[in-house]
């Protein structure tokens, strides 16, 4: 029997959702309908599984998952959504889901996908490395060679999603739609200006950047 958290807005799905898993399943569920109070349930309170609507009044479920992610959360998020294209997905689970569930859907694959979800070893790590540079997700903080690094929280943001996602290249525009996620104004220049203050301050004079730029490709950290 697990603990599982699920948050929904539409009180007829999250019913119906409630109701299977736990007379079914066996399982023990809470119920919220907006983001903001999923954000103060999880960190006040442990789940073993937490079932994540896309669309939500307050903080959206990627934007849960992102702050629960950074924050050292390490339950697995099932998230349920009525988008299916991959471009979607792959934004999901660059903010650390798990596993998606598309609607409409029949209750017994949700069992399906929270077995499996909780037969998976889940190991969050909240201190990433590259090179001399360490990004302490816990605290905040980033030091290179043992000596703090002082970032402005967009520039951490851009920092912590390049480490996160290591040898993978991303477009300015994937960069923008991840980091800059609730800035709809905010373009690439502003990616750039980002990117080459940040240069400024991880980067060793003479050496290979820590922020590669793949030319017609886009951005990595190796």
């Amino acid at each position: 029997m697990a603990k599982i958290l699920i948050v929904e807005d539409d009180s007829q799905t999250s019913a119906l959702m409630q109701e299977w898993l736990t007379q079914v399943d066996h399982h023990t569920v809470e119920v919220l309908n907006n983001g903001d109070n999923a954000m103060v349930a999880l960190r006040l309170n442990s789940y073993d599984i937490v079932v994540l609507d896309w669309q939500l009044p307050g903080k959206n479920g990627p934007e849960v998952c992102r702050e629960f992610r950074r924050a050292g959360g390490n339950t697995p998020v099932l998230m349920i959504t009525a988008k299916d294209s991959i471009t979607d997905k792959e934004h999901g689970f660059y903010q650390g889901v798990d596993d998606y569930l598309t609607k409409p859907f029949h209750l017994k694959e949700l069992s399906l996908r929270v077995t499996a979800l909780l037969k998976r070893p889940h190991v969050y790590n909240s201190v990433l490395e590259a090179g001399p540079l360490c990004l302490d997700l816990d605290s905040r903080r980033v030091s290179k060679n043992g000596q703090d690094v002082i970032l402005t929280p967009r520039e951490f943001a851009v920092l912590e999603f390049l480490m996160r996602h290591r040898k993978k290249i991303f477009t300015a525009s994937e960069l923008l739609n991840n980091v800059w996620e609730a800035e709809a104004s905010a373009g690439t220049e502003a990616l750039r200006q980002c990117i080459k203050r940040l240069r400024e301050k991880i980067d060793t004079p003479g050496d290979q950047s820590i922020i590669e730029n793949i030319p017609r490709k886009g951005y990595t950290v190796n």
